[in-house]
């Protein structure tokens, strides 16, 4: 009787705790590295997620990797599970991954995200997909799923899917494709590993795409000779920028630009995790240098080129979310060149970065039992 009792009492204690984790927010003071503070709420946590959008009346969409998609109150705290998600081939880096918008959501009420996906012989790869969020309910629900877009070809392995999306001025959704750790696909024009993807949004390939006399696969390459990027982002300018994740140092953020090759496997400012070394980007001037690179390694993931009106000295700055380095990254922009300005340390993780509609800087960490956190500025 004791033993069930102490059991009883832990299993209440757990209760309580966990509510109390999901329900009362904890601030703190960061300071960053060139002196500025900013106030960090943590709202809410969430289990392995992965990323968030937001919707035009302020709530909020957001991923964990298990495969569950939850729509999420303005305030962060709210929730409510968002049925009609496809499997997902979850474990390694694989799961349901990226969500983001259409540009007239308020007219087609459409999603779109990105997911791993697996086969019968146990390969996997990426696909992303469209649906629409129907809220007309008492639950919330995905309707008329249809997949746009797939990596090819299927491979071993669960890791560098990438799958980060963006809608670009110009109404196209762009897509990463990872290398999924195999190096060579990158270059090869035969496979859409190691890309970036430009598409209508209906999946379809636009005919002003660089690559159309490579063959028919290759019309839906943006860019080639990436590895693993885990940021996507547009800048009020129509610039299109990506982070990537390095070998063994030497993560990049880059500058994106229709046709360009930016040189994985052949060069890169890290080495191999073996330690063989790796041509630098100096080596081999036809293919595109990163804007700015990291040694040692942050381990990039989300990003947002700032836009809003709450850090108004910061618009236009990139903002990088550390893995590695749990940190959070202010980069100033010039034109094709970039550089770090400011860190912050941040204790965990950081998987995700967003910018809300009233400014404030959103930020997902990694893992189980991962935070939201609110960043304004320190008053």
């Amino acid at each position: 009787m004791k033993g069930r009792r102490t059991c009883w009492l832990a299993a209440c204690l757990l209760f309580v705790w966990t509510i109390a984790s999901n329900s009362i927010a904890e601030t703190v003071d960061v300071v960053g590295t060139a002196g500025t503070t900013l106030q960090v709420e943590r709202v809410a946590t969430f289990d392995r997620p992965w990323a968030m959008t937001f919707l035009p009346d302020g709530n909020m969409l957001v991923t964990e990797k298990s495969g569950k998609l939850l729509l999420v109150g303005s305030d962060g705290k709210t929730r409510s599970k968002v049925s009609g998600v496809p499997k997902v081939a979850y474990g390694g880096q694989g799961g349901l991954g990226d969500i983001i918008v259409h540009p007239k959501f308020s007219d087609n009420q459409q999603v779109y995200f990105s997911y791993a996906e697996g086969d019968q012989s146990g390969r996997r790869g990426a696909a992303v997909a469209r649906a629409k969020l129907d809220r007309s309910g008492q639950d919330p629900i995905l309707q008329g799923l249809e997949v746009v877009w797939r990596q090819i070809p299927k491979v071993s392995g669960r890791g560098h899917y990438s799958h980060r999306l963006a809608f670009g001025p110009d109404d196209k959704l762009y897509i990463t494709s990872g290398e999924r750790q195999k190096g060579d696909p990158a270059q090869s024009w035969n496979e859409n590993l190691g890309k970036i993807i430009r598409l209508n949004p209906d999946g379809s390939v636009p005919p002003d795409n660089p690559f159309q006399g490579k063959g028919e696969l290759a019309k839906s390459f943006w860019t080639l000779g990436h590895r693993n990027m885990l940021g996507l982002a547009f800048g009020e300018n129509g610039r299109l920028w990506a982070t990537e994740m390095g070998p063994r140092h030497g993560d990049e953020l880059n500058s994106i630009e229709a046709g360009e090759n930016y040189g994985w496997p052949l060069v890169s400012w890290g080495n191999h995790y073996s330690g063989l070394p790796i041509a630098d980007h100096d080596t081999r001037p036809e293919f595109k240098a990163p804007a700015a690179y990291w040694v040692p390694t942050i381990a990039p993931s989300g990003l947002i080129i700032y836009s809003g009106n709450l850090f108004t000295r910061w618009r236009g700055n990139a903002f990088i979310g550390g893995l590695a380095s749990q940190a959070l990254i202010r980069v100033e922009i010039d034109g094709d060149s970039a550089r770090e300005v400011e860190r912050f340390d941040m204790g965990q993780r950081i998987r995700e970065v967003e910018e809300g509609p009233d400014g404030v800087i959103w930020l997902l960490e990694d893992g189980d039992r991962a935070g939201l956190l609110k960043l304004t500025p320190r008053e």
